[in-house]
């Protein structure tokens, strides 16, 4: 007879799968993986404890001779091996069998369910990149990328069976993905060798996949860039990453944008930024300019006696952002003829002529 735990006195097993006791393998196994499926902390967080009950239940009750131990000390109660009342006894000076066992469990991993348990699993989280140009970064756009990642094989549907075959409950395990060692009066589980943790057997591998249940793919997703997104900005995908297997939700899909640049214009966040030469009679008289935006041209007013690197501001002109669109910022140049007419030269020095010494502080 298996040693029994203080816990087989404390909870009904049955009860707790949802079975009857008149249950057989196969009813026990099908409760399993539906609770199982509906509490795996992978894709419920918060059910560690329900998945562990749920394990611990299904560990004893689907191996034959625990079984019968189990039903075998239940109907005996816990008095005659010396537990005392359910929840509150203990052994000579105090000493609790089930306490070093949850201690001994913890070291182990033998609290935080079985690794190789199989159950819901999500997909991973695949990164790309996506290069947008000048225009279409500032407005906002709706493209589409290709990825390759990871996601169920069409061939076995994900099964890892070859096409017309089915897997089978690894024997060696009975389907609970890890087998328990002996050691003395105490049991340590660990993972299944021969179903690598799984608990279940594929005898004919699926020839696309060899037997994975998944393989690499290519495919195209849709990508919504919002307005005003800058260059290096990283965009977060829900659910459009790796596909989940055994009904786990997908991954999320990372996007870097990657920004061209613009013969005309830059970018300061959402302002978009343009140099506009001048003439010196334009910066001393001042002017009215036309300048283009990224959507038709607007007319600026150059005050009278601007200087070069003077910064005017078109309102709304700018990127599209969630808090409203950014500015347009010209930034005036003076243009000064490298090689002056003759012409040009008259006219300067008789302008310099006329003009006071601007730096009398200096001299």
């Amino acid at each position: 007879m298996a040693t029994p735990q203080r816990e087989w006195f404390e909870k009904d097993y049955y009860a707790t799968l949802g079975v009857g006791k008149a249950a057989v393998e196969k009813d026990i196994t099908k409760a399993y993986r539906k609770l199982a499926k509906e509490n795996h902390p992978d894709s419920h967080p918060g059910r560690e404890e329900k998945f562990k009950e749920i394990s611990a239940a299904y560990a004893v009750l689907s191996d034959a001779d625990k079984r019968k131990s189990y039903d075998e000390v239940r109907a005996a109660g816990p008095s005659a091996y010396g537990f005392g009342a359910p929840g509150g006894g203990s052994g000579a000076g105090g000493f609790r069998v089930d306490d070093l066992s949850d201690l001994l469990g913890g070291v182990f991993g033998r609290g935080k369910g079985r690794k190789g348990q199989p159950g819901p699993r999500r997909g991973e989280d695949l990164e790309a990149s996506l290069t947008l140009s000048f225009a279409d970064a500032v407005a906002g756009v709706t493209t589409e990328i290709n990825i390759v990642g990871p996601g169920p094989c069409d061939t076995c549907n994900a099964t890892g069976a070859a096409p017309g075959t089915t897997s089978t409950i690894c024997s060696a395990c009975g389907g609970r993905g890890s087998v328990d060692s002996n050691q003395g009066f105490f049991s340590f589980s660990q993972p299944c060798s021969r179903c690598g943790g799984t608990g279940m057997r594929i005898e004919t591998p699926c020839p696309s996949c060899h037997g994975s249940g998944g393989t690499t793919k290519p495919r195209r997703v849709k990508v919504r860039v919002p307005a005003g997104v800058d260059d290096g900005q990283r965009i977060r995908l829900k659910h459009r990453g790796g596909v989940g297997f055994n009904g786990g939700p997908p991954g999320d899909l990372m996007v870097t944008v990657r920004v061209g640049g613009h013969t005309l214009f830059g970018r300061k966040g959402k302002d978009v930024t343009l140099i506009a030469p001048i003439t010196f009679t334009e910066a001393a008289l001042g002017a009215t300019l036309s300048v283009p935006t990224l959507d038709g041209r607007v007319s600026l007013k150059v005050p009278a006696g601007s200087k070069s690197g003077r910064v005017l501001r078109a309102k709304g002109k700018g990127a599209a952002a969630a808090g409203g669109a950014g500015d347009l910022l010209v930034t005036l140049e003076i243009a000064v003829p490298a090689e002056p007419t003759a012409e040009q030269r008259a006219a300067l020095e008789a302008f310099a002529a006329a003009t006071p010494d601007p730096r009398p502080h200096l001299s």
